[in-house]
């Protein structure tokens, strides 16, 4: 007798996997969500910080490698770090002298950068412990938080929803949305660090950027905007055409100087609202292309210039100076003082949203 059992009948990819990352010093449980696509590529967020603690995707040999930098463990990020991967908020970059007037009212916010307010303060988004969630069908992770009123010193209460999506077109993509009972200020942002050579594999100044962007905002001794968009023709800022990192980073320019390399907003030509492209980065060696899309009118390149060896990330590596760069799409650091910036005002009854595309290609 001949048997005709059927075969069984493969189920739809996994997408998403969860697992314990650890505990915090409260003994708050953390999760890791890992998500793949269907080529392979794949990037793993922790509930802590919702930080991005891996993206792997392949170089031009289909090598898979991580592009961000990091920590193996929760402990690496619970010792302290410079926002790596992080979820910034309330108010990505800084906020001059650490205070700002809504609605005839003085705020004053930590000063945790000098005399001025960096990343949302003390104890930031980057250290809230996000409720996670998968999406089904999807390799997707949503992220809530809520940020009580008086939080850090910002007013109202912020319902914060964070949304990665890896998709099959090899793009990181990040949604963000909230809303506020009082009227807020609110400027969200990821500070991912990337060398797509590779997580410690050496500096960026090999890095090919081209940013899409006719001026940028200079910035004082304390890298707060003066209020000037300054053209960025003639200057090593330019890079409406593709640059090496490295070509002008030590350029004799007070700028440069102030910012020991680039730590400056760029000006976007896009404008607000629309996604458009907004940076587009190659690595020569690895062949890896990463091009930036966003709906923000803004983004901060930054060069890990204050990166000084002193930390150790993933299977030991050391990051030195140098070594990563970010791109952080944003609204303008300080526009809270600045009424000339695009508004960063959240009212009652409003909804924020924003959009950023990290897509990999490799050449």
């Amino acid at each position: 007798m001949i048997s005709c059992a059927r075969a069984p009948v493969p189920g739809p990819p996994v997408r998403v996997t969860q697992s314990s990352f650890g505990k915090t010093a409260d003994r708050t449980a953390v999760d890791l969500y890992t998500l793949r696509n269907k080529n392979g590529m794949e990037a793993a967020i922790m509930t802590y910080g919702g930080i991005v603690v891996s993206l792997k995707t392949p170089d031009r040999n289909g090598n898979i490698d991580d592009v961000v930098l990091g920590f193996d463990s929760l402990d690496g990020y619970l010792k302290g770090h410079p926002y790596f991967g992080a979820l910034i908020g309330r108010y990505g970059n800084r906020i001059g002298k650490a205070r700002f007037t809504l609605n005839g009212k003085e705020y004053t916010l930590a000063k945790n950068n000098g005399e001025n307010h960096l990343h949302g303060g003390i104890k930031g988004f980057d250290k809230a412990v996000w409720k996670g969630m998968d999406i089904p069908n999807s390799a997707a992770i949503e992220l809530r938080y809520t940020s009580k009123d008086g939080e850090e010193g910002y007013p109202g209460t912020l319902q914060a929803t964070v949304v990665y999506w890896l998709t099959d077109r090899d793009e990181l993509k990040i949604d963000y949305t909230a809303s506020t009972d009082r009227d807020t200020v609110l400027n969200l942002t990821n500070h991912m660090y990337f060398n797509l050579a590779g997580a410690g594999n050496g500096d960026i100044l090999g890095h090919e950027m081209t940013i899409f962007a006719d001026r940028f905002t200079p910035v004082d001794a304390g890298l707060i905007p003066t209020g000037e968009l300054r053209a960025v023709s003639g200057t090593p800022f330019d890079f409406t055409q593709p640059h090496l990192v490295g070509e002008r980073i030590n350029a004799a320019d007070e700028q440069i100087r102030i910012g020991k390399g680039y730590d400056h907003n760029f000006v976007l030509n896009s404008g607000i609202g629309t996604l458009a492209q907004a940076a587009r980065v190659r690595e020569p060696r690895s062949g890896r292309v990463m091009e930036v899309m966003t709906t923000e009118p803004g983004v901060q390149f930054y060069t890990g210039n204050f990166l000084d060896g002193s930390l150790r990330g993933k299977g030991g590596k050391v990051y030195g100076a140098r070594s990563a760069f970010c791109l952080e799409t944003q609204h303008f650091p300080d526009s809270p003082n600045k009424p000339g910036f695009p508004p960063v005002v959240l009212r009652v009854g409003e909804r924020y949203q924003s959009t950023t595309v990290y897509r990999f290609s490799v050449q």
